[in-house]
């Protein structure tokens, strides 16, 4: 095996990621992180009340300088990654576009390897580590196919890219050179794992997958400090390589390095407003502008059509209201919700809203159609029937928290104070927001901890 530094694309990318500098990050890459990282933490504060995040801090029994966001809890580093992971994703509201979910994958990792690194991490540290880790996670899922066709063979690119993201994050802030960041990239191809089979019964195992993501490119790059030799011909099209393992369709190894410094992969990734998978959110979009393009509201509707390719029906055309995570991962849940309750945030997804009857009438109405027209990762056409025989129908190409109709500044605040507010008091998560606004001023990131601190194992679970 080699353990020379050569010219192939990971080599390329290992080299780049190392030495990234906050320096020489454009303003526009450092804005984006720092909100990423913002609501990366919020969505994990509000997850600290989920069902998951219990289970998995029930699971964390090895003792620890890391904390267990929006607890007074502590454990270690990797079974902190672990835990306030599967938070960071437990109610669908993380971001994506990334590896798919970069910030519950990588900003969990990061902050907990903190904890174990000697000496103060400075907040610049931080912005350069996490970008890092959304350009390798986003860069191996292109390199893979692409979402659609790697995802379309069943496997969840969360935790099979996103181990990797992980792992560069956690080079980055260790101060890694570029071979040893070679090594902790490779090394987390073994910890690659994660499949969609939770989407046939609504199971929980989704949840899991960030934070085992993050725990295991913690890991990978603990192991490559340490001296540990990772596949260096793993990114070839060799018997056992990632491409051919995770892939039967051509892939592009280039895709690793193509534009490195030019295309930063962090502005790829996208908010999310609604609590539901990000398959939904476009037609909720395109609901919410036909209501409003035609001064009607939600009562005035008869029927809900939707056409929709073949991918986007397997991943979310089921009608459910039952468990919470099937309700999610459900379109005309989402649209349904938005009609009936008003919102399709996550006050649509408690118990007693998945349990009204109404929402289940609206989406036993719903028409849903395939179209083999359409490519995998196209959004829907969303129809509205009125009453009164009145038809309009829109897609929305990409959906609210995209570069392309992107979130409003107070609303990403409004988001973020909703969801911390759900583990610590509204004065703290305010202080919190603040010094994450002005987190490269910081010059010890330890110094987040008490504010992320909260009582979110002590309050009610949301379910």
């Amino acid at each position: 095996m080699s353990r020379v530094q050569a010219h192939a694309p990971v080599d390329r990318l290992a080299y780049f990621v190392s030495k990234i500098s906050f320096e020489t990050l454009p303003d526009d890459v450092v804005e984006k992180t720092k909100v990423h990282v913002a609501d990366t933490i919020g969505a994990a504060l509000a997850g600290a009340c989920s069902a998951e995040a219990a289970i998995a801090r029930r699971t964390a029994g090895t003792p620890g300088g890391a904390l267990i966001w929006g607890t007074g809890g502590r454990t270690s580093a990797r079974d902190a990654a672990l835990v306030n992971g599967v938070a960071a994703h437990a109610l669908e509201l993380d971001d994506s576009g990334g590896c798919d979910h970069s910030g519950a994958v990588v900003i969990p990792a990061v902050l907990a390897a903190i904890s174990e690194v000697p000496g103060p991490v400075s907040g610049r540290e931080l912005i350069a580590s996490v970008v890092a880790g959304y350009e390798v996670g986003r860069r191996v899922l292109e390199a893979a196919g692409g979402y659609d066709s790697h995802n379309g063979l069943g496997w969840h690119s969360t935790g099979t890219c996103g181990a990797l993201a992980a792992a560069a994050a956690v080079a980055r802030i260790s101060g890694f050179g570029s071979l040893a960041t070679r090594d902790a990239i490779t090394l987390a191809t073994s910890f690659s794992s994660g499949l969609w089979a939770f989407i046939h019964d609504g199971s929980q195992a989704k949840k899991v997958h960030a934070g085992r993501a993050a725990e295991g490119g913690l890991l990978a790059a603990r192991l490559a400090g340490e001296g540990l030799a990772g596949p260096s011909r793993v990114f070839e099209d060799v018997w056992g390589g990632f491409f051919r393992a995770f892939n039967k369709d051509a892939c592009e190894p280039q895709n690793l390095c193509e534009g490195l410094g030019e295309s930063w992969k962090v502005k790829r990734a996208v908010l999310k407003p609604y609590a539901s998978c990000r398959g939904a959110h476009s037609a909720v979009d395109a609901l919410d502008d036909l209501l409003s393009e035609s001064g009607r509201d939600a009562a005035a509707i008869d029927r809900i059509e939707l056409r929709l390719s073949a991918m986007l029906m397997g991943m979310c055309g089921a009608r459910e209201s039952g468990a919470m995570a099937a309700a999610q991962m459900s379109l005309p849940y989402a649209l349904a919700a938005r009609c009936v309750i008003g919102t399709a945030g996550l006050a649509a997804y408690a118990a007693g809203r998945r349990a009204d009857p109404r929402v289940r009438a609206v989406m036993d109405g719903m028409l849903l159609e395939v179209d083999d027209t359409m490519q995998p990762l196209d959004e829907p056409v969303v129809t509205l029937l009125f009453k009164d025989g009145t038809r309009v129908s829109k897609k929305v190409p990409r959906a609210t928290g995209s570069a392309e109709r992107p979130m409003q500044p107070a609303a990403i605040h409004a988001k973020f104070d909703a969801l911390a507010a759900m583990s610590v008091e509204p004065e703290q998560a305010d202080r919190l927001w603040r010094m994450l606004a002005e987190i490269e001023n910081l010059n010890d990131c330890r110094a987040l901890e008490a504010l992320l601190a909260g009582d979110g194992d002590r309050r009610p679970v949301f379910c």
